[in-house]
């Protein structure tokens, strides 16, 4: 039987839910209830001595729940690890002189509900930078870009007064001038100078400009990683790996925006900025149900501790043979994983426990 190892430094738990995204004020709708499952299956070279595999790990919030978790296969070892920067969860595999492929399947059920701001009034309150400091932190982007990002945020914010018009400025700014571009491989790799010439990339790319100007605008804010649930019953999901942001105002809490999927909706049904009006109002301050989040944060060391650099982020399995990446890149798709998914009752195991007491 597969135990869950919760691990920051070191305690163990049978089953787990937690919070990553403490928010207020979100109102909920639609819903979707799906069944998950990861399969890994991979040949590394034959004098592997150790290799190692890291899975992004979905947990529950206000937003998701996720129940009847099973993990299988011929590894050694297999546990769930927290990451100390962002506090990711990770599902983490090892194997130890065993010859051959090397397998893991892990399952989970998933409700995710749509979020959505709740149209009631709030006041915003002063906001404490010293607690939202890695919110509102640039420094990633290197001196010189962080004074043009500053700059920039400046004029788009230029004569707003509250946070809510601030945010709504720079989404605005995003949804009219920035481009999908559907030839970049995987999400994106964010690069906001390069993005601020070119002007185009995927959802990583888009919300990674979205957070360093909301940032640099002095409002706290947030990439959220995962993935779509697609919207038929069932089949594969290996590549609907998914960006989309937060930004924080004090007062109300956190808030949901994905002015990526507005330029991919504009792009796959060849729509105007008028025609997609009601994609563009509904992106600012919602996102729907089609889509489970992993995790957030930038630069991920992970736990237990790889070998290679940090990754960007922590959106695509990753593996080790002897302390080598076998990631030829970030996605990882060379790893031969597969994603399905398929529509679920509702009804799990945690659901006929209830019934039972």
């Amino acid at each position: 039987m597969f135990r869950l190892r919760m691990r920051k430094q070191s305690w163990l738990v049978l089953f787990v839910f937690t919070s990553l995204f403490a928010a207020g004020g979100v109102a909920h709708g639609g819903q979707r209830n799906a069944e998950i499952t990861f399969h890994v299956k991979f040949s590394p070279s034959p004098e592997a001595k150790q290799v190692r595999l890291w899975v992004p790990y979905p947990m529950s919030d206000q937003n998701q729940e996720i129940t009847d978790v099973t993990v299988n296969g011929n590894y050694s070892y297999a546990g769930v690890f927290r990451e100390g920067k962002a506090l990711n969860n990770i599902l983490y595999s090892e194997w130890q002189g065993i010859p051959g492929e090397k397998v893991m399947t892990y399952s989970f059920v998933v409700k995710r509900r749509d979020v959505t701001m709740d149209g009631r009034p709030f006041r915003e309150f002063p906001l404490s930078s010293e607690e939202f400091k890695e919110f509102l932190d640039t420094s990633f982007l290197g001196s010189t870009a962080e004074t043009k990002v500053k700059s920039l945020a400046g004029q788009i914010t230029k004569g707003k007064t509250t946070g809510l018009a601030k945010a709504r400025a720079v989404y605005d700014w995003i949804v009219e001038k920035m481009q999908r571009d559907p030839h970049v491989k995987g999400c994106g790799f964010g690069q906001v100078e390069k993005l601020l010439e070119s002007m185009g990339g995927k959802c990583v790319d888009i919300h990674s400009v979205f957070v360093a100007l909301m940032r640099s605008a002095g409002i706290p804010a947030r990439e959220i990683y995962g993935i779509r649930i697609p919207k038929v019953n069932e089949g594969d999901m290996t590549k609907a790996q998914h960006c989309w942001s937060e930004f924080y105002l004090p007062g109300y809490g956190w808030i949901a925006a994905d002015p990526a999927d507005v330029r991919k909706i504009i792009l796959e049904e060849k729509l105007s900025l008028e025609q997609a009006k009601r994609y563009r109002e509904y992106y600012f301050g919602a996102v729907d149900e089609n889509r489970i989040a992993f995790g957030i944060g930038k630069n991920i060391r992970l736990n237990p501790a790889h070998s290679g650099e940090p990754l960007l982020y922590f959106m695509y399995p990753y593996a080790e043979e002897d302390g080598k990446p076998l990631n030829e890149d970030l996605y990882g798709f060379n790893l031969g994983y597969r994603i399905g998914y398929r529509a679920h009752s509702g009804k799990t195991a945690v659901d006929s426990e209830r019934r039972r007491n």
